[in-house]
């Protein structure tokens, strides 16, 4: 998935969740912050951030803030970004792939992905991961009880004929591994856990990001 007209500005602060002051071509401009999450580690004063400036000018907030220089990693934090990318590369996932819809009803939850693949039914919920330590990705970077409630109803589709998938996208290129972030979220990693024993396939990706681009890349290695 592409972006167009990106700027690199400077981060000065986040006054809520939704916007951050950023200094681009010399001017503080009130961006949007396309992830509601914490994102404490990346958003960082000082930092070197990319905004895609908007093509629509009747809009309050000129850029969209989605993406962050840790160091000298790159890390892409677009809420929307790794549903793109997981759409883009579905065909690569699974063989035979003859229908995607996106946002499919299931019980009381809304999977991000029902796919018709080979005569299988799947179901594959997409997890977005900005959040590294020590070179291991991490989800979640909040306590999630949605992230929760999507397991366990993946889970209990195996019994209704589906084959069911948590795909985590990481957004960042070459961590060493994939896992629950059981510190902050406990209850997350036990229900990932329980899933992956049911049968459940918890599938994870490193991602080529470049400062215009987010491209789903190769399969890391996960500690459930």
């Amino acid at each position: 998935m592409n972006y167009q007209n990106i700027h690199k500005g400077t981060f000065i602060s986040r006054p809520n969740r939704f916007i951050a002051q950023v200094e681009i071509n010399g001017r503080v401009e009130i961006c949007h912050v396309k992830n509601t999450g914490r994102c404490r580690e990346l958003l960082v004063k000082g930092c070197t951030v990319l905004c895609e400036k908007s093509d629509n000018p009747a809009r309050k907030t000129k850029f969209d803030l989605v993406a962050v220089y840790k160091g000298s990693r790159l890390i892409n934090m677009d809420s929307q970004a790794p549903n793109k990318a997981a759409f883009e590369a579905i065909p690569r996932l699974f063989e035979g792939v003859t229908l995607i819809k996106p946002e499919y009803t299931y019980k009381s939850s809304r999977i991000d992905f029902y796919i018709e693949a080979s005569g299988e039914r799947i179901l594959m919920e997409v997890k977005g991961v900005t959040l590294e330590e020590d070179n291991i990705a991490l989800f979640p970077d909040a306590p999630t009880q949605r992230g929760v409630k999507h397991i366990n109803e993946l889970a209990s589709a195996l019994s209704d004929g589906y084959r069911a998938c948590i795909l985590f996208v990481i957004q960042m290129s070459d961590p060493d591994c994939f896992a629950p972030n059981r510190k902050t979220h406990a209850e997350f990693a036990e229900a990932l856990k329980k899933a992956a024993e049911q049968g459940v396939e918890i599938l994870a990706y490193d991602t080529i990001v470049t400062e215009s681009s987010m491209t789903l890349n190769r399969r890391i290695k996960t500690e459930i």
